[in-house]
């Protein structure tokens, strides 16, 4: 598994009146995405994603049991989820592929945060 991004999920009310913050007053002004409870925003120069600075929204996860504090994206999210059970780790939210396009799983850290690893669905 390789690690291609982490983003911070940070904890809002309500993503519409926490955004212009964001988008505003540190000029992360493109909207990636919003399903409604989470919406990602990015810097306008970003190449890509690539060194683009970002941050995710999350009034409450939609399928999940519990929020997660960041987003990782990977290369096998498979073989992440295989590895974080082999490891003994706690699965918090199981290996799903979420009708929004993602495939993903949440996994408690041995520090108590609970972590989205996460590949886009293909």
């Amino acid at each position: 598994m390789r690690v291609i991004r982490i983003l911070p999920n940070l904890p809002v009310a309500d993503i519409g009146a926490a955004k212009g913050f964001y988008t505003d007053f540190l000029g992360l002004g493109t909207e990636e995405f919003n399903l409604g409870w989470v919406a990602r925003y990015t810097s306008p120069d970003a190449d890509n994603g690539v060194g683009a600075a970002a941050v995710q929204l999350v009034s409450g996860d939609a399928t999940a049991p519990e929020d997660s504090v960041i987003s990782v994206q990977v290369d096998d999210v498979d073989g992440a989820y295989a590895e974080a059970q082999r490891l003994g780790y706690e699965i918090v939210h199981p290996l799903t592929t979420e009708a929004w396009g993602v495939r993903r799983f949440f996994v408690r850290a041995p520090d108590g945060n609970v972590i989205n690893v996460a590949a886009h669905h293909s």
